[in-house]
């Protein structure tokens, strides 16, 4: 057990006993735990004291006091909160299953059926917390839990209590709230005034990756990757995988504009209308279904195949002297 395992430990005797570490993030440590009063196994999560120096406790509590009303059978509810010996830390319940994040790690892509029924569920809770003027600001695949079948989304309302709980000494700390493979671009240029529109587009993110394998428009670093959403416009998913329907895809691309206002305006509608190309129904935004599929141009499939070798650049470079010469003796 690590000195700062034990520390915390033995700050929370009489009402925890912790056991071991299940999952570390950007945010948080999480320890697997027996909550002693109702003999239960339950998920403790610690704020990395990186985070937590810089904020307030109290403000912190407080804030988070707010996302712990809501009740929604697709969000991991929150069981307990509290400060002990410096720690700050809240406790939700443990769930058997996996996150979205390791199953991604293993399959890549997902049946599409199964990415229409991810993003449905979280849609609904998505949906309902915006309802209450709750946005989540960090939806991402290991913050979503698959457990029995459903899909759960968990840390609700932590982003908005560390970033209400620390103000303006996060920023001069350098701290990034949020996952930049899955930010919406107003949330990368440091927005505070988010809305639920802001999460649909870290879901489609979501979807995205479900379908084609990785999240759009990632860069080599983080900032990379924060700059080419606020500037470029993700590859085609019909590019990647052929297989989605032309509706499903342009339904997942709007959800991906960059300007809110081009978006669905509600989690349930973006949700709807991914169902209904999955069943062949029409959508306002589809195309045709018996619309030809799109063909990846040269580049594009040389990008899909990763052909990046100096034997493949040769073939290249042949390949355009023969169509060079093609066109000379015509």
């Amino acid at each position: 057990m690590s000195s700062q395992m034990e520390r915390f430990n033995e700050s929370l005797v009489g009402r925890y006993t912790i056991e071991r570490e299940i999952g570390r993030g950007g945010m948080a440590t999480v320890y697997l735990a027996t909550d002693q009063k109702h003999g239960r196994q339950v998920a403790v999560k610690v704020i990395l004291p990186s985070i937590a120096y810089s904020i307030s406790g109290e403000r912190f509590l407080r804030e988070i006091e707010i996302a712990a009303r809501l009740a929604h059978p697709n969000i991991l509810p929150l069981l307990d909160s509290g400060q002990a010996n410096g720690f700050l830390y809240h406790v939700t319940p443990y769930m058997e299953g996996e996150t979205l994040g390791k199953r991604l790690k293993r399959e890549r892509e997902l049946p599409i059926a199964d990415s229409v029924q991810i993003a449905r569920e979280i849609a609904d809770a998505l949906d309902y917390a915006h309802s209450e003027g709750i946005v989540h600001r960090d939806v991402k695949p290991e913050n979503i839990i698959l457990s029995r079948g459903h899909a759960l989304i968990a840390d609700f309302g932590v982003a908005r209590a560390i970033e209400v709980g620390g103000g303006e000494s996060l920023t001069e700390t350098g701290i990034v709230l949020g996952t930049p493979a899955y930010m919406s671009p107003e949330q990368a240029s440091a927005e505070r005034s988010l809305d639920g529109r802001s999460d649909i587009y870290s879901l489609a993110c979501v979807v995205y990756e479900m379908l084609g394998g990785e999240p759009p428009l990632m860069g080599r670093t983080s900032v990379a990757t924060m700059a080419r959403r606020l500037n470029e416009s993700p590859t085609s998913l019909r590019v990647v995988r052929q297989s989605v329907h032309p509706g499903m895809e342009e339904v997942v691309h709007k959800a991906l504009s960059r300007l809110p206002a081009d978006r669905y305006g509600r989690a349930n509608e973006f949700a709807d209308a991914l169902a209904a190309t999955l069943s062949g129904a029409a959508t306002p935004a589809a195309r045709r279904v018996d619309a030809p599929p799109v063909k990846p141009s040269f580049w594009a499939e040389l990008k899909r195949r990763k052909v990046y070798s100096v034997g493949a650049v040769y073939v290249v470079v042949a390949w355009l002297l023969v169509q060079i010469a093609d066109t000379a003796f015509q």
